[in-house]
């Protein structure tokens, strides 16, 4: 491998010593951070030897580096995941989505309720957590049968009357009646015993109601019951594992091939395998990528456990004093067995997806290199396309989709409010582009390689006239339909024609971008529209936000009235343009 003499002097100066490194390319991105024990071994590693795979893809991508060095290597993991969030860097492993697991949320009110969670914070909540649900229809069939069972409070807050929960003895009437403290508690102790694992008062409950009912000759109501119970002996047992820890731990363990990282997660609740979760990435560094996964796992408002299992590549120490939990490697015994699990689990899992998974990454980079040679690019990795959706016949908004690598890069979507003067679509996208890369050009942010519009010459000849005005050197291409309105032809930015064969990989790529952006922007449409009330349509005007919006309801009260007010008089909360753009707004839009 040829390394540049700028590299090859800079790996001179790196010093022994524990710190955090950062790969850049060639527009000064930020592309890989790590950290390492020895900075100077480490990073040199990337220069010398036989890279494969993702490594190989992230070293030809670099053109320098920067490093810090720090004084222990607990600062050097706080740094390397403090510059990870910063940067975002496209070869770091993301978690495939931003959702967190259900927990169960039993909560330590007078009149305590029972809930499905998502967002928890074990610092600041109080209540009873029981999870993670990996599955959350079982979470919400659970919550809903002990709901059923037991007549907790339903309300958010308390009614001034009693509802139909009272009437259907779902409720004890929290609201109006006497409640006597003891029976809040046995329910409660109940319930707790039930998720904590211990069916059998929850079975025996349930067994009496069918019997019951069956006797009444209610049997829609039998039959409820008993698919009920199913659940309970079916749906939502846990596997029992022998185990002399009554605690809650997590255990994780991987296994890695040919650039692979298979992760498996075993959730150890009360004694009983209580659910897992598994993950495939392609890695650069799979020992310190394993590490940083599990950071991010716990940073997705996963609640800690009080224990954390983990294979002995981790540094427990390190690990344990970043997250602030007890890390264990076990040696030998039961837990040890669980951790081989995990670990077979996990070697499984990728034996089992591997040729799919390489299939599927083979298509995708063959695709993406025809999509380069077609548009005689030296490189391309990043792709940012745009879509624009009126609201009402009229108003506009914007939506921007980001890929890299033909893969959906959410965290770096873009919506966009458009003046409320705009009135086609051109005068949208000439609006909404300006507006990107005007931002990207002054805060220097990552520069696509592409930016892709949808439709042909107008619109590639517009959004080029912008980014050249800006003099930024960015491909623009667009995506145009033909006489059938099906997408089949690229038109660069020289406005050339270039027809793509339906059956090819490549238009399958690209038409699932355009899939994506269209959806992104009827979505942010749409949800305004749907709300349908007076701050959602104060929402469409550039320059108001919430503080301005909640000055204009406190002012003038209504939509009419302030349909009827002047400019003069919008002016008195707002600055002279924003006020016309109101008022021609609200004089423009449909008020039936």
């Amino acid at each position: 491998m040829e390394i540049s003499n700028h590299i090859k002097e800079k790996l001179k100066l790196v010093p022994e010593s524990p710190g955090s490194y950062q790969m850049k390319n060639k527009d000064g991105i930020i592309i890989y951070v790590g950290k390492a024990k020895n900075l100077k071994n480490r990073v040199k590693s990337y220069f010398t030897g036989t890279v494969t795979g993702k490594t190989a893809m992230l070293v030809s991508d670099i053109v320098d580096f920067e490093y810090i060095v720090t004084t222990s290597e607990l600062e050097s993991l706080i740094l390397e995941i403090t510059l990870i969030k910063k940067y975002n860097p496209k070869y770091n492993i993301l978690l495939k989505d931003d959702k967190s697991y259900p927990y169960i949320e039993l909560t330590q009110e007078k009149f305590p309720r029972l809930k499905v969670v998502r967002n928890v914070n074990r610092k600041k909540n109080k209540s009873k957590l029981f999870g993670p649900y990996p599955n959350v229809t079982a979470a919400r069939k659970t919550v809903n049968m002990l709901n059923r069972i037991y007549p907790l409070r339903k309300c958010e807050n308390l009614k001034k009357d009693l509802c139909l929960y009272y009437h259907l003895n779902e409720c004890l009437g929290y609201c109006k009646k006497e409640v006597v403290k003891e029976d809040v508690d046995v329910m409660t102790s109940e319930i707790v015993s039930f998720l904590k694992g211990n069916s059998t008062i929850v079975t025996k409950k349930l067994e009496e109601e069918m019997m019951n009912a069956s006797m009444a000759l209610n049997y829609e109501k039998a039959l409820e019951l008993k698919n009920m119970l199913d659940d309970v002996n079916i749906t939502l047992t846990k596997q029992r594992i022998d185990l002399n820890h009554n605690y809650n731990f997590d255990v994780f363990n991987y296994y890695v091939e040919n650039n692979y990282l298979s992760v498996q997660v075993f959730f150890i609740r009360e004694g009983l395998l209580f659910g897992r979760h598994d993950d495939i990435f392609t890695c650069v560094n799979y020992e310190d990528e394993f590490m940083e996964y599990i950071i991010k796992f716990y940073e997705k408002n996963n609640v800690l456990p009080k224990e954390i299992v983990v294979p002995n590549i981790i540094d427990k120490d390190l690990l344990g004093d970043f997250l602030g939990v007890n890390v264990l490697i076990p040696q030998k015994g039961d837990i040890k067995k669980l951790l081989d699990m995990a670990y077979s689990n996990a070697k499984i899992l990728l034996e089992e997806k591997f040729e799919t998974l390489k299939k599927q990454d083979d298509v995708r980079l063959a695709a993406q290199e025809e999509l380069r040679q077609l548009l005689g690019l030296s490189k391309l990795s990043r792709i940012e396309s745009f879509d624009n959706s009126h609201l009402f016949g009229t108003f506009y908004v914007g939506g921007m989709v980001t890929f890299v690598d033909f893969l959906p890069s959410k965290d770096d979507y873009r919506k966009f409010k458009v003046s409320t003067d705009v009135k086609d679509d051109l005068s949208a996208m000439r609006e909404v582009i300006y507006r990107r890369y005007y931002k990207v050009l002054m805060e220097n942010l990552e520069k696509p390689d592409i930016v892709l519009v949808d439709g042909g010459e107008l619109q590639v000849s517009v959004a080029k006239e912008i980014i050249d005005s800006l003099h930024l050197d960015i491909k623009v291409v667009g995506l145009k339909k033909d006489d059938k309105h099906r997408t089949s032809i690229l038109v660069n930015d020289n406005l050339k024609e270039i027809a793509i064969d339906h059956n090819s990989n490549l238009f399958l790529f690209l038409a699932k971008i355009q899939e994506e952006v269209h959806r992104y922007a009827i979505t942010y449409h749409r949800n305004i529209k749907s709300k349908g009330a007076l701050s959602s349509l104060l929402d469409v005007v550039e320059g108001i936000g919430e503080v301005r919006k909640k000055e204009l309801l406190r002012k003038f009260g209504s939509l009419k009235k302030m349909r009827e007010a002047s400019v003069a008089e919008l002016e008195k909360v707002l600055n002279k343009d924003v006020a016309v753009r109101l008022y021609n707004y609200l004089q423009d839009i449909d008020m039936k």
